[in-house]
């Protein structure tokens, strides 16, 4: 059936594939719920966003996508309270910054009222994919590609924004460890390191199989002038406690401005717990851990919520850190996810709908 709005075009599926899902066992990443978003850029301005049936698309070989790599994508989240309701969190957060990686890849930015409406809208018609309970959740993964054809090098003429939607569980169930980087960067000054490029996490995957390959799951990076400086992780901001304070890096060129990482040091603050945001020595987390001070490394991001660091290794040192009855990641996680899931009072008006 196909319904337009002011704003959208929508074509509803006519067979739901959702009877087919264990919603008890969804690797991560792997299921989508039954429609979709698309909007393309054409003749210099974006066109009505169509909401479609999850399904295959077809494009040219000479797609410039495939050859310069000019792809973008966000990240989100809804959650579903115990009286149904749907909710996102912070999703301005990420319209903002999928715009801001846009315009670093001369991407055009997407409308504002394209990309909330189109949110709403799949939400409401997905409804039944957002599922109740701890750890569920909807992943959402707005991304727009080049798709003019050519092999030229030059920027695109044309483009696809779309949001596709995947039901889920808990990213990281159990503890990580990590490889503190000694030759591979993630990203250098004036480069994309603070965008949501797609080719930013296909570099990554060498190091990072290399660094599973000795028992790792996640290698730190560390900065590419002189590699003494810890800053994010794959796919997550990196905390460190020492003592009673947490240290995170500070943004810049190379490192993403997390929505999470932001939540987190807001409530730390809001909790009356010290947070430093400074540049992390490599040296001064080993020497912390070496004096029994680290007592916590903890991830953020998206997809993990809070991921806690058992241990790590760097230049052939290794060590695990303690096991602390209430780590700051927990009492994190939780104040997150009672917001999330509407179990809270949002005093900063961060979650949003009530789809």
């Amino acid at each position: 059936m196909e319904i337009k709005t002011a704003l959208l075009n929508i074509t509803k599926t006519q067979n739901s594939k959702i009877d087919q899902v264990d919603f008890s066992n969804l690797p991560f990443g792997k299921t989508f719920s039954d429609h979709m978003m698309y909007c393309d850029f054409v003749d210099g301005e974006w066109q009505q966003p169509q909401i479609v049936p999850y399904g295959p698309m077809q494009f040219d070989p000479s797609t410039k996508v495939f050859h310069y790599g000019q792809a973008v994508f966000e990240g989100m989240k809804a959650f579903k309270d115990e009286d149904d309701q749907v909710w996102l969190f912070r999703p301005e957060r990420n319209f903002e910054r999928i715009n801001k990686s846009s315009k670093r890849l001369a991407i055009p930015e997407f409308p504002k009222e394209y990309f909330m409406e189109s949110l709403k809208t799949l939400l409401t018609l997905d409804h039944e994919w957002v599922k109740k309970g701890q750890g569920n959740s909807l992943y959402i993964r707005p991304f727009v590609i080049a798709t003019e054809n050519g092999v030229a090098a030059a920027p695109s003429t044309s483009y696809r924004f779309m949001i596709i939607t995947c039901p889920a569980r808990a990213y990281y169930d159990v503890p990580i460890r990590v490889l503190f980087s000694e030759k591979y960067s993630r990203a250098a000054n004036g480069g994309v390191g603070f965008a949501k490029a797609a080719g930013n996490y296909g570099a990554q995957f060498f190091p990072t199989n290399i660094a599973k390959s000795k028992g790792y799951e996640q290698i730190i990076w560390t900065d590419a002038r002189t590699h003494e400086y810890l800053e994010e992780a794959g796919t997550m901001n990196m905390f460190f406690r020492i003592n009673d304070k947490i240290i995170t890096a500070p943004v810049s060129d190379r490192i993403l401005n997390g929505v999470t990482r932001d939540s987190v040091i807001q409530l730390a603050k809001d909790n009356n717990i010290e947070v430093e945001v400074a540049p992390v020595e490599v040296k001064r987390i080993k020497e912390a851990a070496k004096k029994g001070e680290l007592l916590e490394i903890f991830g953020t991001g998206t997809a993990a919520t809070i991921a806690q660091v058992l241990g790590f290794e760097h230049g052939g040192f290794v060590h695990e850190l303690p096991k602390l009855k209430n780590p700051y990641g927990g009492f994190f996680k939780k104040k997150l996810q009672d917001i999330q899931y509407n179990r809270a009072e949002d005093i900063h008006g961060w979650r949003f709908g009530g789809y």
